[in-house]
């Protein structure tokens, strides 16, 4: 009786100790962070970077690249690269490349000079887009070719970031083969670039280059705005192929998760 006490105590001992021991665990990476040195922005931008499990296994082959604006891990880097992977694993799209560019002022990069007084109260420290685009052109996507090996380029932004992909396509439309704009903020500066666009695309393109449109329920202007600018980019048929999705189940919000869904749907259905 006194042996099957003491060998009951010690298994109850050793029960309970592995009950408090912590599981054996290992880190989850989801994918890398870089710094960039930027002469032309005068500070450090940290890019959150996905790359595919077959990256290393396929030496030679080159991945399009997707640069994300807002692409912040607490903004829309994680849930961005789970919708990619999703859709390379039903395979409505190649894998790819995700460079994912972390804000320091969002407002002062995604916006150009602006005439209208309240903007310039609300929004004090903006008007420096050129610059951005800048840093774009001539650091980040040579240091991303530079460092991978990749193929097509898309640039993808919302609200304010639309405004940048909407001035991107205007003025250097070379610069990258897809644009996704998500709820542009073409209010800004009272519609400037949105009269101007018919002019801006007028430019001779050299390469095809494809177009995402998309808008919510997200007030009048705002719809109409993006309306008026997928009506502008149906005409340009210099190289460029133009979609619209007006998705009035979404706000400004909830638009950007379901939106990339099937603009990248789209853009890969036709390349």
């Amino acid at each position: 009786m006194k042996s099957f006490l003491t060998l009951l105590f010690s298994f109850t001992i050793t029960f309970s100790f592995a009950q408090k021991t912590s599981p054996k665990t290992e880190p989850f990476v989801l994918g890398r962070i870089e710094k960039i040195n930027s002469k032309v922005l005068n500070e450090t931008r940290t890019l959150n970077i996905y790359i595919p499990d077959s990256y290393n296994k396929n030496p030679k082959t080159a991945y399009p690249v997707i640069y994300l604006l807002d692409g912040s891990a607490n903004e829309d880097f994680i849930h961005v690269t789970g919708l990619v992977q999703f859709l390379t694993m039903i395979q409505k799209m190649p894998e790819s490349i995700i460079v994912g560019i972390a804000n320091v002022d969002r407002k002062r990069d995604f916006t150009f000079p602006t005439t209208n007084v309240q903007d310039k109260k609300d929004f004090p420290t903006t008007g420096h887009s050129e610059k951005f685009l800048s840093f774009v052109e001539k650091e980040l996507l040579p240091y991303v070719k530079k460092h991978y090996r990749t193929s097509t380029a898309t640039i993808a932004g919302q609200s304010l970031g639309g405004l940048f992909v909407t001035e991107t396509l205007l003025k250097k439309p070379e610069l990258f083969d897809n644009y996704i704009i998500i709820s542009p903020s073409l209010w800004w500066d009272d519609e400037s670039l949105l009269r101007k666009a018919p002019e801006l695309l007028e430019k001779k393109r050299n390469k095809k280059i494809q177009v995402f449109v998309a808008v919510g329920s997200e007030g009048q202007q705002m719809e109409d705005d993006a309306f008026q600018l997928s009506e502008i980019l149906a005409k340009s048929k210099d190289n460029l192929v133009s979609s619209f999705a007006k998705m009035t189940e979404e706000n400004h919000l909830t638009i950007l998760h379901n939106s990339l869904y099937k603009a990248l749907e789209a853009i890969n259905k036709t390349q």
